[in-house]
């Protein structure tokens, strides 16, 4: 019966030691997708592009993704995840909900300007990657559109000259944001971000504040 159980024991840390391991590669498989879409944009980056910055086999690979589209969907993930982060500490700063708005604004747009190739990757490109890539990208802008709709619902709370809005709406101004980002990108003039700011700012004023 001992026995058993030392085995069963053994099995599972072989187990946790081997989801872990390939945890890490997913990770580092990660980064280096990102750095190969950085060097070569998207659709010129391969698989074998993206073992050889992370220093793996194809072999390595095929363990932790599908594909390259598998390989981009957790990308896409990882990059917003963090960019929702850095909006969401700029939205709950000690500060006037005028200064948390030209924040979140600026902290958006400004990760976004950091990232050239993969802003293009996920903004642009993502259109040609297939349906659940597209799937994940309405998703994420639900969740960026949430993120904008609390924000508003708490400034309401503060200044009732706020006007709450709907999920809607929400999206409907991310939706808007986006559409500018992607005139740019198709300009290529992903530098200018920065220039929008001023115009996201006053398409957000101009729905919430009654005298805007």
């Amino acid at each position: 019966m001992q026995g058993v159980l030392n085995r069963n024991v053994a099995a599972a840390s072989n187990r946790e030691h081997e989801n872990q391991k390939v945890s890490e590669q997913s990770a580092r498989l990660v980064e280096a997708f990102a750095a190969a879409v950085s060097e070569k944009g998207y659709a010129a980056t391969t698989v074998a592009d993206i073992v050889r910055h992370a220093s793996v086999s194809k072999r390595t690979f095929y363990e932790c993704f599908e594909d390259k589209e598998a390989c981009f969907l957790v990308a896409y993930e990882e990059f917003a995840s963090r960019v929702i982060q850095a909006i969401e500490a700029a939205a709950n700063a000690p500060a006037t909900w005028e200064e948390k708005l030209e924040e979140a604004i600026r902290t958006y747009l400004g990760a976004l300007q950091l990232a050239p190739a993969l802003t293009r990757a996920f903004q642009l490109e993502i259109h040609a990657v297939g349906e659940r890539a597209l799937t994940h990208r309405r998703r994420v802008l639900s969740e960026f559109a949430e993120l904008l709709r609390g924000f508003v619902v708490r400034a309401h709370e503060e200044r009732p000259e706020i006007r709450s809005i709907s999920s809607a709406m929400a999206m409907a101004i991310v939706g808007g944001i986006n559409e500018l980002l992607l005139v740019e990108m198709e300009r290529g003039t992903t530098g200018k971000f920065g220039e929008l700011e001023e115009t996201a700012l006053a398409l957000v004023r101009a729905v919430v504040m009654e005298n805007a």
